[in-house]
């Protein structure tokens, strides 16, 4: 795969089995465009509401997950946590096209920066820098934020749709360099070698594969990925941990210090290190968080009940 050059426009894009797909970008392109900040969240909150009635089966996993995750919660404040997060579902509509469409004055506009300087200190030393992230509903605007101050490289998994995959790749390169499959390790590692910020999120279940059993919330055996440490390990490399929580006037982009004595060279320990960052990141606005994906799907012995 060709991972540093946009795709280009193709007539077959204009077939008629995509233009649902037009009409959606379209659609979304005019509502973020021409509508103020604040009319776009109250939209996508509504739609977030709305949204919980056709996707019975995604706000069961949420609603599991939170149970998972979060018992010392209890019953009502699980639920009110839930709605809270189906809001900012609808609002991540409106903020993957902010990221893709809006220039970037407009973006500038309602985001604060927090900790550019380790960032600068990287640079300065010639380090190439691994973005520890996770699956925010913000991840779009994460990564288009943090290329507003320094261009970097985005790890995602391409969309089997084209027209989606072209404006996903479009969007998420306005303010980065380009993008790598989420399988493509060789290309990670050339980047970091490079000197480029690598955003990089390992919180979701991939399976057994390359993983590990260690806790993520309250979840004593989750199956976590290794990759983090793998990238860490490129020689001149520096983590940082990297989020975007969104605010009552816009969002805050977080550059957290480089994770200290980061990997270690044991990999439970390492990915322990890494979910203690994300799950610190979590807490501070957990409405914000993916829980819609079955985190805890992978059970560590096989034959297990389904925790879902």
């Amino acid at each position: 795969m060709q991972t540093h050059r946009l795709p280009s426009f193709r007539a077959a894009l204009l077939h008629p089995r995509f233009w649902p797909a037009w009409l959606g970008l379209g659609v979304l392109w005019l509502l973020v465009t021409l509508l103020p900040w604040r009319a776009q969240m109250a939209l996508g909150r509504a739609l977030g509401r709305l949204a919980m009635k056709p996707l019975k089966s995604r706000v069961k996993v949420a609603r599991r997950n939170l149970e998972l995750a979060l018992p010392e919660l209890s019953d009502a404040e699980r639920e009110t946590l839930l709605k809270a997060n189906f809001e900012s579902v609808g609002c991540a509509v409106f903020e993957t096209g902010m990221a893709w469409f809006w220039p970037h004055w407009r973006m500038r506009a309602i985001t604060i920066m927090e900790g550019t300087e380790h960032v600068d200190a990287a640079v300065a030393k010639g380090q190439g820098m691994l973005l520890l992230s996770a699956h925010f509903l913000t991840l779009e605007l994460n990564a288009r934020q943090f290329g507003l101050y320094r261009p970097g490289v985005g790890v995602y998994r391409p969309n089997t749709n084209p027209v989606l995959e072209y404006a996903q790749v479009h969007g998420r390169c306005r303010s980065n360099k380009y993008l790598v499959d989420r399988l493509d390790i060789k290309g990670m590692l050339k980047a970091l070698r490079a000197g480029d910020a690598l955003w990089y999120a390992p919180d979701h279940d991939y399976g057994r594969h390359a993983s590990v059993f260690v806790p993520f919330f309250a979840v004593n055996k989750a199956a976590t990925i290794t990759g983090t440490a793998t990238l860490a390990r490129v020689k001149k490399t520096v983590t940082l941990p990297c989020f975007t929580l969104r605010e009552k006037n816009g969002y805050r982009l977080v550059i957290q210090a480089p994770l200290d004595n980061f990997p270690v060279g044991d990999d439970e320990a390492d990915a322990i290190t890494g979910n203690r960052v994300i799950e610190a990141a979590i807490r501070r606005a957990p409405e914000q968080y993916m829980w819609l994906h079955r985190r805890f799907k992978t059970q560590p012995e096989r034959g297990m009940p389904s925790r879902y």
